[in-house]
Formats: structure tokens, C-alpha cells, sequence
């Protein structure tokens, strides 16, 4: 037994980490797979602060991601990602071994993993499949024994929404638990975005994250938005320097009215690409599983596996979500732009014409 192994903590030893898409598939020249935006934009860099350490939050930045979420300033915190917001909200308010965690699979994988590599307990209420809505009477039930429910509206990886009624009566039944609503591809339908109810609502958390809609999955910057209580709490395990310099530069850039500007113009194009994907995909033994409100598209095929294999081996990754509960055979296909969506269809159409055979 290596030294790392007599250790680490004791329930790391069975701990399967999460399988980005980046981690668990390479290669390939047309990346379906990860539900980034197919755009990459110019940013201006200013070099001359890269040798001082960055603010631990940008003023800037921050004040630019409240005016665009229409919230209060102190009502921000910026991170790394909304993975790291995630990770930060269970380090703040569980404790080891004690306190538990709601989730309603088929969700976003971080939920359960961040809860398991600090020890918390994980509760899972499946959403209804006839819906793919909360089982509203148990999350109630589950939320009253937990600290923290996490919930992914638009989902990942149905990409559909939660009703917002359901929301708001978790919200109202359960005062005492964090609801956690995760908005990552809320651009993509931001009618329906809860960020504000904040005023009240005190148990509410909303998270976000530059990495789809605004083509910055590199840059690794994400916002939790919270009443002031909230935030101070999350403050206190959050790193000295979260976000480098060069984050903040091209953060801000992107949230300016220029930046928002192109942003909402790409979504626009991936939103008509979604619509131009959706009806080709009709044509083909590819089965919906949710009407879809991201830059994602979610179907089922008995051919799973090997419609993968053969994508991937043609440089078309997609991305397998048979392992996520009640989602046997599916496959969760990211809208690209007009050649990738081309390269797709045709290679979809040349599998199933194969299969067919």
C-alpha cells in the first residue's frame, strides 16, 4: 500500500471523480460534447499588473456581473466557476458525516461529487419521468433534514426547465434550508431566471457562470448570488486570490454593453441552429428526451454506444449520459455552429443509414 493510500481519508478510498467531458474523452476537431459555445471572441489584455497579486474580488467585475443580473452588488461574489461555488456552499454550511445534501438526478454530477470529497451526505429524489419535474412532496421532505438542495434549472443534462411554482414552494416550505438553483444556460431562456427573488427569499442561492453562453469555458469565472449573509459565510473558505488577473480583464470585457451585446447575438445563432438541429435529428430513430431550453439537445438510441464509437472516431465527440439515472441509451448532443451542426447530421444520417442496413 502506497503511502497515499494509508493517508488519504478514509471515504476518498471508493471515490470515483467526476468525468469532465475534457477528462473522460480527447481528440477529435468537433467538440459536441461539453456544451461550450462554439465561438471564440477577442479580448484586449493589459499586462502590466500580471505581477501583483489580483483583488480577492474585482469591485469591476462584480459591479458589472450585478448590473447584468440585475442584483445588488453585495448580493455578488465571483469564483471560479459555479463548480467552485458549489464546492464552497458545502464546505461552508455542511459538516462531515453529518449533514446532507438533496439532490434530483438526472442532474449535474458536481452536486454529489463536491458533497462526497467533504464527507456529506448525499439525498437523491429523482424528478418525475413523466415530466422531468420535482417530485415536489419528498424534495420538501428530503430538504427539511438537509442544509443545502440543488437545483439545475435549466437542467443539465435534460435541459429543460423546472416550473417555477415547484421552485418557490421549496423556497416557502423549507426557510430554514439553502435551495441552491443553478442557472449555468440561463441566457438561453432568461425569462425564467429566480435571481430575482433574492429580496425574498433569504434561503435562496442562485449560481451562474460565464463558460456557455458567453463563449468563456477557458477563462473559468463564475458568480454566486445570495442575500449578504450568504455571501459572507462563503467568503470565508474562499481562496485569498480566486480569480487571476487576466479572468477579471476578460470577465469584465465580456460583461460590458458591447460584450453583452454579442453574447445575446450568439445565442441567437444557437438558438436557431437548435431549432435547424432539432428537425433534422426528427428525420432519424433518435428518440426526445425533454424539450430543450440550453444550447443542448438530449435523445435516446439503443445504439448508444456504438453511435459514440463510430462519432468519435470520425472527430465528432458527443457525450454518453447512460450512466445518469432513468437515462438509459442517451446521448446529449451540444448545438455547434452551422459547419459542426453540418458535420453531425451527416454523420448521423450515415450511421443510421448502416444501421438500418
Amino acid at each position: 500500500m502506497s503511502i497515499a493510500e494509508k493517508l488519504q481519508r478514509q471515504h476518498l478510498a471508493e471515490l470515483v471523480p467526476y468525468a469532465s467531458a475534457r477528462r473522460s474523452m480527447s481528440g477529435g476537431t468537433v467538440w459536441l460534447n461539453a456544451n461550450e459555445s462554439p465561438y471564440s471572441n477577442e479580448y484586449a489584455i493589459d499586462s502590466s499588473q500580471l505581477n501583483r497579486y489580483p483583488s480577492f474580488q474585482s469591485t469591476a467585475l462584480n459591479h458589472a456581473y450585478a448590473d447584468y443580473a440585475n442584483v445588488d452588488i453585495e448580493q455578488v461574489m465571483s469564483c471560479r466557476g459555479s463548480d467552485e461555488a458549489i464546492e464552497l456552499l458545502i464546505r461552508a454550511f455542511c459538516e462531515p458525516a453529518t449533514d446532507r445534501i438533496v439532490i434530483c438526478p438526472p442532474t449535474y454530477g458536481m452536486y454529489a461529487i463536491s458533497a462526497q470529497t467533504h464527507g456529506a451526505q448525499v439525498d437523491q429524489v429523482p424528478l418525475r419521468t413523466d415530466d422531468w419535474q420535482l417530485d415536489l412532496d419528498n424534495v420538501i421532505a428530503a430538504a427539511g433534514k438537509a442544509k443545502l438542495v440543488f437545483l439545475c434549472s435549466p437542467s443539465n443534462p435534460l435541459g429543460n426547465r423546472l416550473n417555477a411554482d415547484d421552485i418557490k414552494a421549496v423556497l416557502t416550505a423549507c426557510p430554514d434550508t439553502l435551495i441552491v438553483v443553478d442557472e449555468a444556460y440561463i441566457e438561453f431562456c432568461p425569462d425564467s431566471s429566480v435571481s430575482s427573488w433574492l429580496n425574498d427569499f433569504a434561503n435562496l442561492v442562485v449560481l451562474r457562470t460565464l463558460s456557455k453562453a458567453f463563449a468563456l469555458a477557458g477563462v473559468r469565472c463564475g458568480f454566486a448570488l445570495a442575500n449578504t449573509d450568504i455571501i459572507s459565510v462563503l467568503k470565508k473558505v474562499l481562496a485569498p486570490y480566486p480569480l487571476p488577473d487576466l479572468t477579471v480583464q476578460v470577465a469584465t470585457q465580456a460583461l460590458s454593453s458591447s460584450g453583452l451585446e454579442r453574447m445575446r447575438g450568439q445565442v441567437q445563432q444557437l438558438l436557431e441552429q437548435r431549432t435547424r438541429l432539432t428537425t433534422a435529428l426528427a428525420e432519424l430513430p433518435l428518440t426526445p428526451i425533454a424539450n430543450s431550453d440550453t444550447n443542448f439537445l438530449l435523445y435516446a438510441t439503443e445504439q448508444a454506444d456504438a453511435l459514440i464509437k463510430q462519432l468519435s472516431e470520425q472527430g465528432i465527440l458527443i457525450r454518453n449520459q447512460s450512466a445518469q439515472r432513468n437515462l438509459p441509451n442517451c446521448v446529449r448532443i451540444s448545438v455547434g455552429d452551422t459547419e459542426q451542426n453540418d458535420a453531425l447530421i451527416t454523420a448521423l444520417q450515415s450511421f443510421f443509414a448502416g444501421v438500418s442496413q
